[in-house]
This record gives C-alpha cells, sequence and structure tokens, in this order.
C-alpha cells in the first residue's frame, strides 16, 4: 500500500481507508484453571465478533454451566454474554392500575461478569479499575477467592505474550508476513493445539507421589509435567509436535448436494 501510495496510484484518502480495514484483531477465551486455549479467532472489535467468540466458548461448556466471565472493557462482550445466558423474565407490577409490564430479556442469576476497565494517556496505561456487570461484587470475589485470585485479566496478558513470541505474523518489527486472515487463522490454530496439548505450563507440574529415576546420574524426577490439556482431561500424556502434526483429523459432516 506504502508503494501505491508514493507512485500515486492511491490518494491519501484511500490509503486512510485501507489501514482502517486492515488490522486483524486476534480474540482469545481461557480457562484460567486448567490454562486450557479454548477459542481463538480473528475479525475487527465489533459486536458481531463478540458474539462470534462467546458462541464458540458456549460450545465448550456442558449444559447448563454459567462460568465467571472477566473481560476488558469492551462493552460488546456484556451484550453477547447476555444474549447467550439470558432469559425471559415478566417483571412485577408497580402500580394496581395501567397495562403489565412487558417481559424483559434479563441475565440469568447466576450469571457473574465483571470488566477490567484500563485509562491510557499517551498511548500509556495510567491506570484501570473494575466493573461489576452482571452480578455482585462480593459474590465475584468469592469465586476468585476459593483459586487465590482477584479481579484481572493478567491471565490473558500472559496468554497475548506468548502468541506474540510464537506466532510471526504477530511479532513486533518482524519481517513475517501473514497474506490475509485466513494466513493468520492457520497460525494461530496451530498455535492453540501445540499450546493446549505440547506445551507443559510450570504452574500445571503435579507433585509425584513416589520420585522416578532418570538416565544418567542426575536427580530423581519429583514433579510430573502437564499440559492444558492434561488438566481438563483431553488427554493422558504430553503431545510431541511430530505427534500433532502426523494426527489424522476425523473427516468432518460434508454437505450433500443434490
Amino acid at each position: 500500500m506504502l508503494r501505491d501510495l508514493k507512485a500515486g496510484a492511491i490518494s491519501d484518502d484511500e490509503a486512510i481507508k485501507r489501514l482502517e480495514r486492515s488490522p486483524y484483531w486476534v480474540w482469545t477465551a481461557m480457562d484460567p484453571t486448567s490454562k486450557l486455549l479454548v477459542v481463538v479467532d480473528v475479525g475487527s472489535r465489533t459486536l458481531a465478533m463478540a458474539q462470534r467468540v462467546v458462541h464458540q466458548a458456549t460450545q465448550m461448556l456442558v449444559s447448563g454451566c454459567v462460568p465467571l466471565f472477566l473481560t476488558d472493557g469492551l462493552k460488546d462482550y456484556g451484550t453477547a454474554l447476555l444474549t447467550h445466558f439470558g432469559q425471559w423474565m415478566q417483571p412485577e407490577r408497580r402500580q394496581d392500575k395501567g397495562p403489565s409490564p412487558k417481559p424483559r430479556w434479563m441475565p440469568l442469576p447466576a450469571l457473574l461478569y465483571a470488566q477490567v476497565v484500563r485509562s491510557y494517556r499517551r498511548r500509556r496505561l495510567v491506570g484501570g479499575k473494575h466493573r461489576v456487570v452482571f452480578g455482585t461484587q462480593l459474590a465475584i470475589e468469592q469465586v476468585l477467592a476459593a483459586c487465590g485470585w482477584t479481579i484481572n485479566t493478567a491471565f490473558v496478558e500472559r496468554l497475548n505474550l506468548d502468541i506474540r513470541q510464537r506466532v510471526a505474523a504477530l511479532g513486533r518489527r518482524v519481517n513475517t508476513l501473514c497474506k490475509g486472515e485466513d494466513g493468520l487463522l492457520d497460525q494461530l490454530a496451530l498455535f492453540q493445539t501445540y499450546h493446549n496439548f505440547v506445551l507443559p505450563h510450570a504452574s500445571l507440574c503435579q507433585p509425584l507421589l513416589v520420585p522416578e529415576a532418570t538416565k544418567g546420574s542426575g536427580s530423581a524426577k519429583v514433579w510430573r509435567s502437564r499440559t492444558p490439556a492434561m488438566v481438563a482431561g483431553l488427554t493422558e500424556h504430553v503431545w510431541s509436535l511430530q505427534e500433532v502434526l502426523l494426527f489424522r483429523v476425523p473427516p468432518w459432516p460434508q454437505s450433500q448436494t443434490v
């Protein structure tokens, strides 16, 4: 695009329009307990994408499960969560006379959702605050206190760092090109599999009841390495990258054409 602009092939206004369309946002959703990367997608920062990501996350939940959600300050998340975790409710009458109030779409009583809203000045972080959208702050803090956590997005921030380090197309000041959204999705899909099945996480290590001998004269092994997929019950061992690349994916249902 810069080459076309310098050559006069496009105007300044057209270049600005292209820049506004070109950036891709990487959307992620993860389970902080198992560190499982549940959803990874690419798209603009819109309500439609928020609905799409929340819908993908709900497909991974067991029936009736309403987890606690923590996100950044994007308001579209609240609308998307309300769409998937809401129900019609009949408000109580406030007056003896007049028409009955119309049913309203309200969040489920079990839905807990809070945001971490950050403030920036000259592209620098200067502060932040918590915003409780659904539920109460006391109920949210009680759920997080059971794991020793507070309202924050630290797990996703660490995940974003891993993505930038391991997905070449998202690295800063790199010469690796990614031609379009499809190419970026392919790289992110490989990273998601690598993150969940191949990469052991130090915080997920499990102490062994009996130390295991290692090769050579090294000290005995006292910890068992685990990946997010192992903690989530999706597999029983740490996969190798070769095992991932050679894995035969079952064929998906094909649409029948007449």
